[in-house]
């Protein structure tokens, strides 16, 4: 009779998948609180099938959804405020796909919004990136 193999051994245990996938939300917060927009992006799939959902709008596309945050938030520190993801939790859906839940804080010049976020993540190589990014704000 032969073992069966363990779950998710080739690219790690879930806790260890679950960790990455958050080490790279986190990352792209980092980014986002130094300034750096396309740092922040680069945790999204940089393709034509990325898919970002917010204020009944879908936006398709790496350089679709690049536009459209830089035309709600700039480029710069002071224009993107600070930017905090709490109450994480990732699902791991195989070695090569999560998903990552949680809510996002941001304070900025313009105000203040909260809300929350589910991204649909998939593992290239050794890096995570958001396939699709479903967020919606707090009224």
């Amino acid at each position: 009779m032969m073992a069966a193999a363990p779950a998710f051994s080739q690219q790690g245990t879930k806790g260890e998948i679950k960790a990455e996938m958050i080490a790279e939300v986190a990352r792209s917060a980092e980014a986002w609180n130094k300034g750096d927009i396309r740092g922040f992006m680069h945790s999204y799939w940089n393709n034509d099938r990325l898919r970002f959902a917010s204020g009944n709008t879908v936006t398709r596309g790496w350089d679709s959804t690049l536009q459209r945050y830089l035309a709600a938030y700039g480029e710069t520190k002071d224009s993107m405020g600070v930017l905090r993801f709490t109450d994480l939790e990732a699902t791991v859906l195989s070695d090569e796909a999560g998903i990552v839940f949680g809510r996002f804080h941001l304070e900025r010049k313009g105000g203040r919004s909260e809300g929350l976020f589910t991204l649909t993540m998939k593992r290239f190589g050794k890096d995570w990136r958001i396939l699709s990014d479903h967020t919606s704000a707090a009224p």
